[in-house]
């Protein structure tokens, strides 16, 4: 059984918000379906949104570079003002929380709004297991690294 929930807010330029899915058993599973982002003046001034979701907090290192090698990468959302749009995430699902950042390419600090849609799923005890197995080997390995 699955349904979808959505959320939504603004976000300064350079600064992200925690959205907050995990559970104590760790059995919702979750997984992006749909991420926008939007200027709050659209068409108003030249801007390059840049929205990103991760698996792992990003304060104190927000950025607008857009790394597909990064695992914690869950999906990129950008959008200029003329109109121009890409939209990819991970087809991956995740049972903890999420962190969106908004940056500008342009240098803009107009802040950007996000939409972002999530199918929620029913774990069994042996696909949460493997999620959190998942996110310790994530944290070792980064951890390891010099």
């Amino acid at each position: 059984m699955s349904d979808r929930i959505s959320f939504k807010g603004t976000i300064p330029v350079g600064e992200q918000e925690k959205i907050k899915l995990s559970t104590l058993d760790g059995l919702t599973g979750y997984r992006i379906t749909d991420f926008r982002v939007i200027s709050i003046t659209p068409g108003a001034a030249n801007s390059e949104l840049i929205g990103q979701v991760f698996a792992k907090s990003q304060l104190g290192n927000v950025s607008s570079t857009v790394n597909f090698t990064d695992q914690d990468l869950l999906g990129v959302a950008y959008v200029d003002d003329p109109g121009f749009s890409v939209i990819i995430f991970d087809n991956e699902y995740f049972n903890q929380d999420i962190f969106v950042t908004m940056t500008d390419g342009s240098g803009a600090t107009v802040p950007g709004n996000y939409y972002i849609e999530i199918e929620r799923i029913k774990l069994n005890q042996t696909q949460a297991t493997q999620l959190t197995l998942a996110n310790i080997k994530d944290i070792v390995s980064r951890e390891s690294k010099p």
